[in-house]
């Protein structure tokens, strides 16, 4: 029996692709379906993004790269981080198109040069004149999502530097450059946490039109009365200070919900009830304002428990929540819905 599910709804998407296309007002979308789609499947993913407008697909390596070609047969694909050399063989039967950091410009395949415009990470330091193996002239955002004033700079360096060059597809944006900055959009934007619902500025969501696309269901497995002094999990981190009902759930920080989400909120019955005393590997427990059958469903994401929530009581971001979630099939059932 499945500890709990994993619902991840291909309409939501669909809708969040539309919603992203009008902002980007006729550039192209070239959806993020790396690290299987953060969490979400990247053939499900990839394939409803593509039937929603989007035109390309981006991975971070080859071997994904050839799983979706697999998969999903003649659509277009763009590996963004390096390869080995047998990797680039691949590359070029498979038909993908690779980013050149540095290096040399590999024979037979379609190649994007990266310029280094601020992130400090990959990327040129300064752009050489593109050979004809050359379609596409990108860069990376460091704080689109924080710092306006940087992120206009980088625009301003990756303009200049490739305004001769305008015949080429150019792209710089990702979600948050996408959803706010005009003069971003160049040719195409690269966009991967908002084409699942999810906040590149860990804000609600809806704030910018965005639906979350993926729910996380289990139930309570078991439901017990604590009286005064009394304490739940390991370290003794939470000791009940009146007699208190508590609900335990099935889930732990081996499927992905986080040792550090300790005093965030998920949905015991309908209701918002705080997590208390620390998460262990297979199991969290919950504070309750009442007794309630073993069964009582919990709702760890969706239905108004927001990633972006559990993001800030863990002090990190909801990519990171949701690309680490482990829906593995002996302890997690995942089902996808069109909704």
């Amino acid at each position: 029996m499945a500890r709990s599910d994993l619902i991840v709804d291909l309409g939501a998407i669909r809708r969040n692709v539309r919603t992203l296309l009008r902002a980007l007002e006729g550039a192209e979308l070239w959806a993020v379906v790396k690290a299987d789609g953060y969490g979400h499947g990247a053939v499900d993913a990839g394939s409803a993004a593509l039937g929603a407008g989007a035109t390309a697909l981006c991975v971070a390596t080859v071997p994904e790269g050839l799983a979706l070609r697999q998969a999903l047969g003649p659509v277009r694909i763009l590996v963004m981080g390096p390869a080995t050399s047998r990797e680039i063989a691949d590359a070029r039967d498979a038909g993908l198109e690779l980013v050149i950091a540095d290096g040399e410009v590999p024979e037979g395949v379609r190649v994007h040069l990266k310029l280094d415009t601020g992130m400090g990470r990959w990327g040129l330091a300064e752009l050489p004149v593109p050979g004809r193996e050359v379609v596409g002239l990108m860069s990376h955002f460091a704080s689109a999502d924080s710092d306006a004033a940087y992120t206009g700079l980088q625009v301003e360096r990756f303009a200049a530097a490739t305004a001769e060059y305008a015949f080429l597809t150019r792209h710089i944006a990702n979600s948050a450059g996408a959803l706010r900055y005009p003069s971003a959009r160049f040719d195409a934007a690269r966009c991967g946490i908002a084409l699942y619902g999810i906040s590149p500025f860990g804000t609600d969501p809806a704030e910018d039109g965005l639906e979350p696309a993926l729910r996380w269901e289990s139930q309570l497995a078991q439901v017990r009365q604590l009286q005064p002094g009394d304490s739940t999990g390991y370290g003794r981190r939470w000791v009940a200070e009146r007699p208190t009902w508590i609900g335990i759930v099935p889930v732990g920080y081996a499927d992905g919900f986080r040792r550090d989400l300790t005093g965030t909120e998920v949905r015991v019955a309908g209701e918002l009830r705080p997590v208390v005393g620390t998460v262990s590997m297979d199991a969290f427990a919950v504070e309750l304002d009442g007794e309630l059958p073993v069964g009582a469903p919990v709702t760890l994401l969706g239905h108004g428990v927001q990633v972006e929530a559990h993001a800030r009581t863990a002090g990190t971001i909801g990519y990171e929540i949701v690309t680490g979630i482990r829906g593995t099939p002996e302890r997690t059932r995942r089902t996808v819905i069109d909704g």
